[in-house]
């Protein structure tokens, strides 16, 4: 490629200084081969060399047979190895994730608030110690908001609510992201569905315009003195958006629903924190006449009530679910078209698959009177200028995507919004990749150190990013709460960072002498794994390191992309982007089908277990494939 090419010259002293210099002709460059990689992503990410057809069967038969008897012994061998602890399950370089998921339900069950928060500093570093986690900066939230619109909320944890806004006429045209994965609160796990789902369905609690927790299905709870049970009395005359009455038994079955396996959703591990029957269902109770529920926890929970009002937990209604066609094979195929049965301010009324959904007021939500909106209607795409030019002539009157390319002209009006949020934009390893393979644990996690000491953060947010956050060097991000009365992420008399002067696991800094030294530690690294550096410092061609980048469309995310691609190529790393569609990309990432791939993450209520138990085996946002 011609930007390998590029970086291929011979090492000098102030290369670093020259080469940042030139990073924003190279992006431009980049872009145009990226576009082209994801093209070439479609086919096979390996290279093929062509066979000599001059083989005979028998030769090929006892290839074979050889392969096959060698494939048995080495998995016989992964199968002991993992057995003992000492690497994952299905590679010999991913580590042994036991002990961390030990830990994770150790924390769940701590109750001295001390204790618990060193748990989770020593779950951070166990994680961290993976470099399979590549944090690049901490989250802030930007948008732009037509002064003729008001009473849009959000809080910390990405959330929008737009049910009781103010627009011209009662209807709101906007933007908050393309076509939505899923629409069954319970199998979401983005921020764009939590958003839709937040419009359509309410929780026994919510988030009020303060960002502070309030009654919604809820009109009041009660917990015992040891904090181990809650009693919900609900609000009386609840309704499904069909008129059927919606009562504490509609809470029982939704909750059961989403801790049960065959629901397959990813945030069941968030249902752990409530007891369980002998039958495995959970330890909830909704009275005879449906007028209070009552919950019983496996320890005293802080952020209880944020579960509570999270849309994983949201009710949803039986009839509706199971009586929907392909039920059996898709337990959210009730609500992949307009029109199913919802709880919330909003009903969804219209669905242009990939171009606009409509959701108009719904006459049976409780708080009814005040909704003032008619509709609201969604713009679905991802195509930044599009929805940049469909905000300034005024179809728009809310957009939640402000491309690279426009953020300098953003950034100068009054109708700008820079919020702040809890969560990390980060890239991530999956540690079963092919890329490790015949690598030791220690190898392996020294190759993912190397990558991430390569990484220009500062660049990414001057010039791609551009919304003045904050790099990282630490998964839980700055201002998040330690569950013990402090902030997570400070040095302190009972934990210090391993980087103590920077807060986090590494140097973040990118001034031309930092870089140079992590530059040359990258190289230390990589040779101690096996790998060999010409004397110009570049990969010797008898050992290269060929890697794909898995991103979703979008100007930032694929400019980022092409970042990490210059900065590995300063080495002779060669990374390929490729870029998918939005809810390809997002299964592809769960599925493991890539080596390196593009991850952010906001936290869902504000304790630091919520970004640590994702990374557990079981969990259905574990991307990076631990324990597996």
């Amino acid at each position: 490629m011609n930007e390998r090419a590029l970086y291929n010259k011979p090492y000098l002293k102030k290369s670093w200084e020259e080469l940042i210099m030139k990073k924003k002709y190279l992006a431009l460059v980049l872009a145009a081969s990226m576009v082209l990689g994801s093209l070439a992503g479609c086919g096979s990410s390996a290279t093929t060399e062509s066979s000599s057809v001059a083989d005979t069967a028998a030769e090929s038969t006892a290839a074979e047979t050889t392969a096959d008897t060698a494939a048995a012994t080495t998995e016989a061998a992964t199968e002991e190895a993992a057995a003992s602890g000492e690497h994952g399950p299905s590679s010999e370089a991913a580590p042994a994730w036991e002990d961390y998921d030990a830990r994770i339900a150790e924390i769940k069950a701590e109750t001295d608030l001390a204790a618990r928060e060193a748990l989770m500093h020593e779950a951070e570093d166990e994680l961290m110690s993976t470099w399979a986690i590549l944090p690049i900066y901490y989250y802030n939230d930007v948008y732009m908001q037509s002064p003729e619109v008001d009473g849009i909320y959000y809080n910390l944890f990405g959330f929008k609510y737009f049910g009781f806004a103010t627009a011209p006429d009662n209807v709101l045209p906007l933007q908050i992201a393309s076509e939505p994965d899923k629409l069954d609160p319970a199998l979401n796990s983005t921020v764009d569905g939590a958003c839709l789902a937040i419009l359509a369905f309410s929780g026994l609690y919510t988030y009020d315009e303060n960002g502070q927790l309030a009654p919604d299905l809820a009109e009041s709870y009660e917990m015992s003195e040891d904090g181990l049970t809650y009693t919900f009395t609900m609000k009386d005359g609840l309704k499904w958006s069909d008129g059927t009455p919606l009562t504490a038994a509609d809470v029982e079955y939704s909750w059961n629903r989403l801790a049960d396996p065959n629901t397959g959703a990813d945030y069941a591990y968030l249902a752990d924190a409530i007891a369980k029957n002998e039958d495995g269902t959970l330890a909830i109770e909704a009275s005879e006449d449906g007028k209070t529920f009552t919950v019983n926890l496996v320890a005293p929970c802080a952020y209880f009530l944020d579960l509570c009002a999270f849309p994983a937990f949201y009710p949803v209604p039986q009839a509706s679910v199971e009586g929907a066609e392909g039920y059996a094979d898709n337990p959210g195929a009730w609500c992949t078209e307009a029109g199913f049965v919802s709880s919330g301010p909003m009903v969804c009324t219209a669905w242009t698959h990939n171009e606009s959904m409509v959701y108009e007021k719904n006459p049976n939500y409780y708080n009814a009177d005040a909704v003032t909106l008619d509709r609201i209607e969604f713009m679905l795409s991802e195509d930044d200028n599009a929805v940049w030019s469909a905000y300034n002539d005024g179809s728009l009157l809310f957009i939640d995507s402000i491309g690279t390319g426009n953020m300098a002209e953003a950034k100068t009006r009054e109708d700008y919004y820079n919020i702040p949020t809890l969560g990390t934009y980060y890239a991530g390893f999956n540690v079963n990749s092919p890329i490790f393979e015949g690598k030791t644990v220690e190898q392996a996690a020294n190759m993912r150190k190397a990558m991430c000491l390569l990484v220009d953060r500062q660049y990414i947010v001057d010039t791609i990013a551009q919304a003045d956050q904050e790099v990282a060097n630490t998964f839980i991000p700055t201002g998040m709460a330690d569950g013990n009365g402090g902030e997570f992420r400070v040095n302190d008399d009972a934990y210090t960072y391993p980087d103590e002067e920077n807060v986090g696991y590494y140097d973040p800094s990118s001034d031309a002498d930092a870089m140079e030294a992590k530059r040359q530690e990258a190289i230390s690294l990589l040779e101690s794994a096996g790998y060999q550096f010409d004397e110009s410092g570049m990969l010797s061609p008898e050992t290269p390191i060929n890697l794909t980048y898995l991103t979703n469309e979008g100007s930032g995310n694929e400019a980022i992309g092409a970042a990490l691609q210059q900065d590995f190529a300063m080495i002779g790393i060669n990374l390929t982007v490729e870029t998918r569609e939005w809810s390809v990309f997002l299964n592809e990432r769960k599925d493991g089908q890539f080596d390196f791939a593009r991850e952010g993450w906001l936290a869902d209520y504000n304790d630091p277990i919520n970004m640590l138990e994702m990374w557990t085996t079981d969990s259905g946002n574990n991307d990076m494939q631990f324990g597996r």
